[in-house]
C-alpha cells in the first residue's frame, strides 16, 4: 500500500470529554465497519492509542482509505498541549516512514467536512 496522505481528524466530541480508542472501536463496529477506522487516537492526556495497523487500509476518509493513514484527536476544536505534542511526534514518525506523504485534514479530502476544525496544511507547513 502506497501512503499518499497522513490525515488528521477530530472525534467531534465535547472538548472536555475523554474518549478512548476502544470506545471509538465500538462506535465504528456499530456502524457496521470492521472496527476502528483510524490508525491512531490521541487522547486528551496526549496518550497515543493505536487503532488499525498501518498495513490494513483504514476507514476514515472515503475514497482515500487505501492510500492514507489516519489519526483522530479526541475533542472537537480545542486540543490540549499534550495532544499537540503527541500529534507532532506521531506525524514526524510517519513522515520518516512515508516521506512523500502529504499531511492533510479530513476536510482537505472531503469538502463536506470541517474536521479537524483547524488548518492542517498550515500547521504542517510550519513544522515539517
Amino acid at each position: 500500500m502506497k501512503i499518499k496522505y497522513l490525515v488528521i481528524h477530530c472525534a467531534d466530541t465535547p472538548n472536555d470529554r475523554e474518549v478512548t480508542a476502544e470506545e471509538i472501536h465500538s462506535w465504528h463496529l456499530a456502524n457496521g465497519w470492521d472496527g476502528i477506522g483510524y490508525n491512531a487516537v490521541i487522547r486528551r492526556s496526549g496518550l497515543v492509542e493505536m487503532g488499525r495497523p498501518e498495513y490494513w487500509a483504514g476507514s476514515h476518509v472515503r475514497g482515500h482509505n487505501g492510500e492514507s493513514l489516519g489519526v483522530c484527536l479526541v475533542g472537537r476544536d480545542s486540543f490540549t498541549d499534550s495532544q499537540w505534542d503527541s500529534l507532532f511526534e506521531l506525524i514526524a514518525d510517519w513522515k520518516t516512514k512515508y516521506p512523500d506523504a502529504e499531511v492533510v485534514g479530513h476536510r482537505d479530502l472531503d469538502s463536506h467536512k470541517t474536521c479537524p476544525n483547524f488548518d492542517v496544511r498550515k500547521w504542517a507547513k510550519a513544522l515539517f
